[in-house]
């Protein structure tokens, strides 16, 4: 199928004809104008005289469908591709007035080549040359949040305070802008899920508010010495992984006996080499024996019952004995020399914990001039449905312990009828062969 142009439209005028020639005969009144002007040709192309030298008309233009279709056909403008960053604004650099850059304070340890000057100051030149080479990337120079807490050291009790109050200005983690922001407290060294403790996730929000307290139980005036807080928070994911959001420590030496010290510190990612360096133990020095957790024990020598009362408190800090990182926890108590089935006790098990509360107490008739020869075995074990029981470690007071333990005994023995508690840590010395 083709379609046909129709022919131009006549002109009123035509060109002139070209100027005769010589040999054409003259008119017979040469006084006469000889006009340029034609009349105007009929509309009638019947009647139409055409001239044998005018040229013949054009033919009309014959095209394809597909050529008429095309005709007048213009796309417009192109137009950008959306992109998703588009839909999510978390996706852009900053949807918004980025927030002032804060002048980061490098944490350092202790440089043990002193080299501290010269090393600080290339690493401040390292620091400037990568922020200009990757300005835009995901890394220290990215604004974190902030973290309010307060903590307060109770050595009466052997207890660590820890009050998760808020945080602010929390990275956002979801594709909605926000985050599902909770807080992980560790003690460092030995971070695990033995010393771990971790408050409630808060749904939705850049700045969280828990007003939350955490206790550790066991802590000891010589671990406040040695021992770090870390405090990390994380954002919860459902579906995957949570994240991992920033970080604040604080080393618990600068903290002093009874005082609530409030901290409102910024988040940060500290690179997890530095604890190479706090495990570090020179060649030189004797080795410490493995610490499997510890136990608070209460002893008291009752007159009106004559009778020795065992209260076993709680632990903290087991060691982990299944696969899933956690125990089944039990205690047993023996009083040596045997006594038969009247020397031997043990508590219920807590499930999946590596810091049970048992709050049980036990009582040995026996006489108070006896105590001096007798041995009070502790020992700690995971419970293993179908198998052998595991053993997590023990203590022993009595007048051949020495330290903690021969103190724990003797105020017991020199104060009868008062409760005496104390912490002990429990070690794998004096493990049996099996239960």
């Amino acid at each position: 199928m083709s379609v046909s142009k129709p022919p131009p439209p006549h002109s009123h005028f035509t060109p002139p004809h070209p100027p005769p020639s010589s040999s054409a005969p003259s008119s017979s009144n040469p006084s006469a104008p000889s006009s340029h002007l034609t009349l105007p040709a009929p509309s009638s192309p019947s009647l139409a005289v055409r001239s044998p030298s005018a040229p013949p008309p054009p033919s009309p233009v014959k095209i394809s469908m597909q050529e008429h279709f095309a005709i007048n056909v213009c796309p417009g403008p192109i137009m950008p591709i959306p992109q998703i960053s588009d839909f999510f604004p978390r996706f852009h650099d900053y949807p918004c007035t980025p927030p002032p850059p804060r002048e980061k304070k490098i944490l350092k340890e202790e440089n043990f080549n002193g080299l501290g000057d010269l090393g600080g100051e290339r690493e401040r030149e390292g620091s400037h040359g990568e922020r200009g080479e990757a300005g835009d990337s995901d890394d220290e120079d990215t604004y974190l949040g902030t973290l309010e807490f307060n903590l307060h050291f109770d050595q009466d009790n052997n207890c660590l305070h820890c009050t998760i109050h808020k945080a602010k200005g929390l990275k956002a983690m979801d594709s909605n802008g926000l985050a599902d922001p909770y807080v992980k407290l560790h003690l460092l060294p030995g971070a695990s899920k033995a010393n771990k403790l971790r408050t409630k996730t808060l749904k939705n929000t850049l700045n969280p508010v828990w007003n939350e307290t955490l206790i550790y139980h066991g802590i000891t005036a010589a671990d406040m010495t040695t021992k770090t807080l870390r405090l990390c928070v994380c954002d919860m994911d459902r579906l995957g992984r949570n994240e991992f959001i920033g970080e604040v420590r604080v080393a618990l030496k600068k903290l002093k006996e009874g005082e609530n010290k409030r901290y409102n510190m910024g988040l940060e990612r500290i690179t997890q080499n530095k604890e190479v360096t706090n495990l570090a133990v020179d060649q030189g020095a004797p080795v410490v024996e493995e610490e499997r957790g510890r136990i608070l024990v209460s002893l008291c020598y009752s007159t009106e019952k004559n009778a020795l009362l065992v209260g076993i408190v709680r632990c903290a800090h087991l060691a982990a004995m299944d696969s899933n990182g956690y125990s089944d926890p039990f205690v047993k108590i023996v009083l040596q020399p045997d006594m038969g089935k009247k020397s031997k006790y043990k508590t219920t098990v807590k499930k999946k914990t590596l810091n049970p509360e048992f709050n049980e107490e036990f009582a040995y008739e026996v006489p108070h001039d006896q105590l001096a020869k007798k041995t009070l075995e502790i020992s700690v074990w995971d419970y293993d449905l179908g198998m052998s029981n595991d053993f997590i470690g023990g203590v022993e007071l009595g007048i051949n312990a020495k330290g903690e333990k021969l103190r724990h005994w003797f105020e017991c023995l020199k104060h009868a009828g008062k409760k005496v508690e104390y912490w002990h840590t429990l070690t794998q010395q004096g493990a049996p062969v099996a239960e």
